[in-house]
């Protein structure tokens, strides 16, 4: 695991060493252990390693046998054994026993499409000096994040996008449709940065580009839902129950100490029954909970350890966090409005002390239907029937309605129908409610994502999920608050080969009436307890509404309408009062709140101050 950086030329002046250097300077804490830089006039690749694989001799960057192509990677390759068997048979030398090596000489024998051989997570950058060529990739779910930019005398790129804001000549102007979807959906889209013109490479896609290049981007991969109507469910479950078992099992490879994150579900809680079947000890698992009872997931954490004798580990995630919000903005890298990435940054920095790779279950409810919204939607699809003139009424009486109103909500959802109203459970300020929240020069800019349409209701909704809710929320918010404490998470749910056996399962088998992932159920029964697989699905919640009406309220009254905030011109303070006002009178406003808290945070860490060394944010400021 590494965090990796680097500048091509496009305009014949020579790549400096010291921009490189700065670049993974602010990425240090994602490799800790090593740094190695490749430096040439036209190119410059460098690198921040945590030794996972090959401790002595995986130091990066890596190249062939003649040193013609060169390599910087981040992320883990679970067939690298194979894929190096296969390598040396063909004829080629291998230096090193890392994972890292198998690239250049795949690349040489497939190019840009060596990434079809690749099972794991990774983001890469692969220098092919005979063909002056840049070769940037990343897995195929969006497990490792990679920023680039084209600067037009330069292409630099990077693991997180601060490592960019080094760079002298990179403008920090907001993206208006990135703010749009920050508002709308927590988070920034998937191929867009907040900041214009810094863009993400998205997950299944290698960029070229070269002094004559243009950059190009293109799709390697894609999960394709088609239902296997042969194999019968018991078929099913049993292949399904092998394909974790061997998916766990790879994830297990490494050269240091091994743990789990355990919450008690049945994702995480599968994983760990998994691991304690390969492994020589116990298994060290990590687990955060919550003085609020509705909230705290540890008696069923306990179940688990208990039952598979791990070696267990707890914390409680106390309301006075304001001790680490300025480490929150400083690692989430971009506005971000989950705030599950509390708990995550306090599993992941309990986890660091005994462990350095942690295995987590996030992707089971994409891959299964594990998600309540995949049941509200099939109860609410018969609201389609509802005559045109009547969704009108229901569209003209919502509008009418004051915010907060009680029916308000429910009388604007049912106006809409198909993937309007999916969509619109998943907003958490529509239109109306943006164009109130933002000054009307800034609401002009934004603009609205048009919907995509797709067959199978629920293939196509978890479709979407493993297209945007994974990649930009779930595996951005583990990746940055691991990598924050050096800790490396692995997701074995989200080997691809798992994925695409998941997208064969009916949809039928996975969602009833009553509950989702009922084949993965079926599969875990017997071997995780009944009370696991049975509970309600409670989601890694965090107790923010009730903080906002606690700890958390003076803080966020103090930011949000604080003379800094208004001179933006950005946010209607007016409307960011009604909120406050609102969610304090019982109107359950939290996760609006904290993603206006989370922007403006980020905009006095990233934009108020020019970040070039580590800065904290000015919380409670009400300057």
């Amino acid at each position: 695991m590494c965090g990796i950086a680097g500048i091509l030329s496009l305009d014949g002046r020579p790549v400096a060493a010291e921009d490189v250097r700065s670049m993974c300077d602010a990425i240090v804490h994602r490799g800790p252990d090593d740094e190695g830089f490749f430096i040439r006039p036209d190119v410059g690749l460098g690198m921040r390693r945590l030794s996972i694989i090959d401790l002595h001799t995986g130091h990066q960057p890596l190249s062939n046998e003649d040193g013609s192509v060169w390599v910087v990677f981040n992320g883990e390759i679970y067939n690298f054994q194979s894929l190096r068997h296969d390598l040396i048979r063909r004829g080629h030398t291998l230096a090193t026993s890392t994972d890292t090596e198998v690239i250049v000489h795949l690349y040489e024998d497939h190019g840009a499409d060596l990434v079809d051989h690749l099972r794991g997570m990774f983001a890469f950058a692969l220098w092919d000096a005979r063909k002056k060529r840049l070769l940037l990739g990343r897995d195929r779910l969006g497990i490792k994040p990679l920023y680039y930019a084209d600067l037009g005398d330069r292409l630099v790129f990077a693991s997180e996008l601060k490592a960019i804001l080094q760079l002298p000549g990179v403008e920090r102007q907001l993206d208006w449709t990135a703010l749009n979807h920050l508002f709308t959906n927590l988070t920034t889209p998937s191929s867009q940065s907040i900041l214009r013109g810094i863009r993400k490479l998205e997950p299944a896609h290698v960029l070229t580009a070269g002094p004559n290049l243009p950059a190009r981007a293109s799709r390697y991969w894609d999960v394709v839902f088609e239902p296997n109507r042969k194999a019968t469910e018991q078929d099913l479950i049993e292949e399904l129950r092998e394909k974790i078992d061997e998916s766990v099992r790879m994830h297990m490879v490494s050269d240091v100490p091994v743990g789990a994150f355990l919450s008690g579900g049945i994702d995480s809680s599968s994983v760990v029954a998994h691991m304690t079947r390969h492994a020589a000890r116990p298994v060290k698992t990590f687990a955060i909970g919550f003085k609020e009872a509705s909230f705290n997931e540890l008696p069923y954490a306990r179940t688990i350890a208990r039952r598979f004798g791990t070696d267990h580990y707890e914390q409680i995630v106390e309301p006075d966090i304001l001790g680490i919000v300025d480490d929150l903005v400083w690692h989430l890298d971009e506005p971000f409005g989950d705030p599950s990435a509390i708990p995550t940054f306090v599993v992941s920095r309990m986890a660091a002390d005994h462990v350095k790779v942690v295995l987590s279950g996030d992707g089971g409810d994409e891959l299964f239907a594990g998600y309540d919204k995949y049941r509200v939607e099939q109860r609410e699809r018969r609201y389609s029937r509802l005559p045109r003139f009547a969704r009108k009424a229901l569209a003209v009486i919502g509008s009418r309605m004051r915010e907060g109103a009680k029916g308000r909500n429910f009388a604007l959802h049912h106006s809409l129908t198909g993937w309007d109203r999916y969509f619109d459970a998943g907003t958490f300020f529509r239109e109306r409610s943006r164009q109130e929240l933002l000054h009307p020069d800034v609401f002009a800019r934004v603009q609205k994502d048009s919907p995509r349409q797709f067959g199978s209701w629920l293939s196509a909704a978890q479709y979407l999920d493993l297209h945007s809710y994974l990649p930009l929320d779930i595996l951005t918010k583990v990746d940055r608050m691991s990598m924050a404490h050096s800790l490396e998470v692995r997701v074995p749910l989200l080997d691809h080969k798992l994925v695409e056996f998941a997208a064969t399962i009916p949809p039928e088998l996975n969602l009833n009436g009553s509950s989702g992932k009922q084949v993965f159920k079926k599969g875990m029964r017997g071997i995780l307890p009944d009370e696991v697989i049975d509970r309600p699905k409670r989601g890694f919640a965090v107790p923010l509404a009730t903080w906002f009406r606690g700890e958390l309220e003076g803080f966020a009254r103090d930011l949000l309408l604080s003379r800094r905030c208004r001179e933006r011109n950005i946010f209607n303070s007016a409307y960011v009062e009604r909120l406050l006002d609102l969610h304090r009178g019982g109107r359950p406003l939290d996760l609006q709140l904290w993603t206006l808290m989370s922007f403006e945070m980020w905009c006095r860490t990233f934009i108020d101050k020019q970040t070039q060394s580590r800065l904290a944010v000015a919380v409670g400021a009400s300057a």
